[in-house]
């Protein structure tokens, strides 16, 4: 086995990295210089960054050029803890050549399942449902209350095909869907093991009985889902959010959730998060919102810490990381 000089310096930028990470970074040599404060403080992260080796970046406060200056000029490599990297300023990473790394991959399977669970939430009323049996609203006479949405026989599309879609796909494989299709810059060479379709984004929107956003927040994504977006869709249409807030302007959802221009949407993922208690689309029937929950598993949750103290050692190896951001 390969080593890394001994004692080399990796800030910890949370005390809830899980222990299997921190054991691994020191059984390689390292010096684990583990943050306390619940939120990360700034300031603290800046205190104790001065003079390591190596960052293990595990929350979503920025990661820029302030960070980099703190650490000092011997900084070898960081990885964050994280499949999305929107927080980081990658060209100042770029610039100076610092290795950095994130934990795309192994996320893909508790994300997919969440989606799907958003999926079958939003489109047979859990949230209403819910409230209807809190407020005494449920009703029993009725044959065509809460009707909802099926998943079986449904057009189901994809704004991004990634890991995290094609997790999904491949979930969908035996619920008798009619069709898959998918939206990216590209078509995926492996679209066939998904029966997958790669179409136009306003095909996407037109066709899509259940739409799920699994893609990067990019500058060409910001937004994407916007007022036009929502208005090509069927009224029968549910949404599904597991990537980031940013690509869903939300005041146009919330119009289109109440103006009936599409059926319900389901969301992991706002802007911004956490997101005020006050905000408009809590208060929809129609709309099922979770605190970012998707990675949010045990086993996950140690795979990525594992990934990135990996990335990391193989940073302070001088070779590639195993999941370079660039």
């Amino acid at each position: 086995m390969s080593t890394v000089r001994a004692a080399f310096k990796v800030l910890i930028s949370h005390p809830n990295v899980p222990a299997p990470a921190l054991e691994l970074l020191r059984s390689r040599g390292a010096e684990t210089i583990v943050c306390q404060s619940v939120p990360p403080s700034r300031a603290e992260i800046l205190q104790k960054v001065t003079g390591v080796d190596a960052i293990f970046w595990a929350h979503y406060q920025p990661l820029n050029a302030g960070i980099l200056d703190a650490a000092g000029p011997q900084l070898r490599c960081v990885s964050t803890m994280s499949s999305g990297i929107d927080f980081v300023d990658v060209p100042e990473f770029q610039r100076r050549q610092i290795p950095l790394g994130h934990t795309p991959g192994v996320v893909k399977n508790s994300v997919a399942d969440l989606a799907i669970g958003l999926m079958i939430a939003a489109g047979r009323h859990f949230h209403a449902g819910r409230h209807d049996i809190e407020s005494s609203q449920w009703k029993t006479e009725l044959i065509d209350w809460r009707m909802g949405q099926e998943i079986r026989d449904s057009v189901i599309g994809f704004f991004g095909f990634g890991g995290i879609s094609q997790a999904i796909a491949k979930r969908l494989q035996c619920w008798d869907v009619a069709k898959i299709l998918y939206h990216t810059r590209k078509r995926k060479e492996n679209e066939a093991e998904f029966k997958a379709e790669h179409v136009p984004f306003e095909r996407l929107l037109r066709e899509s009985d259940f739409l799920v956003v699994a893609a990067p927040l990019t500058d060409e994504t910001r937004g994407k889902f916007d007022k036009k977006a929502f208005g090509l869709m069927k009224s029968s249409a549910v949404f599904v959010n597991v990537a980031r807030g940013g690509l869903v302007m939300q005041s146009d959802l919330h119009e289109a959730l109440t103006t009936g221009q599409i059926f319900a949407a389901g969301l992991d993922v706002t802007t911004p998060e956490p997101l005020p208690a006050e905000d408009p689309l809590l208060k929809l029937p129609n709309c099922v919102i979770l605190p970012h929950l998707g990675t949010q598993t045990t086993k996950t949750t140690i795979e990525m810490s594992l990934l990135a103290a990996n990335n990391i050692l193989n940073g302070m190896e001088g070779k590639p990381m195993i999941r370079p951001a660039y």
